[in-house]
């Protein structure tokens, strides 16, 4: 969690800080074999040097990327959870809860997806 200290200390609000911190402690504990870096100023994920999954936060919500692949695996699972998205992010505003079970399912499904992937990005 080092590596997101500076990132997460730039959070002006502290109960978004918190949120995000317990996420990243979340993916952490949940798949430990990622690793955790930060590249183009967000806080990410990736597996064998590929991109598996990145956050960040903005006034409004935060936001999740789990690339286009993702979102569009997962499309109707996001809008019953009550999210709006992009074609690259998912937007879960601050006093909306975490779907953590679809959280788990974007970041296996990227594992899987991705497991012979030799590129950052798809």
């Amino acid at each position: 969690m080092e590596e997101f200290a500076e990132y997460l200390t730039g959070i002006d609000n502290p109960e978004h800080r918190e949120r995000m911190e317990g996420i990243f402690r979340w993916v952490s504990g949940k798949f430990p074999n990622l690793e955790s870096r930060i590249a183009w100023n967000q806080p990410m994920f990736t597996d064998h040097g590929t991109f598996i999954i990145g956050f960040s936060a903005a006034k409004a919500h935060m936001s999740v990327a789990p690339e286009r692949a993702g979102i569009e695996r997962f499309a109707e699972e996001i809008k019953k959870a009550g999210y709006d998205h992009t074609k690259e992010l998912v937007r879960i505003k601050w006093a909306s809860p975490v779907d953590f079970s679809l959280l788990e399912k974007m970041i296996g499904f990227n594992i899987e997806d991705k497991a012979d992937c030799t590129t950052f990005w798809r």
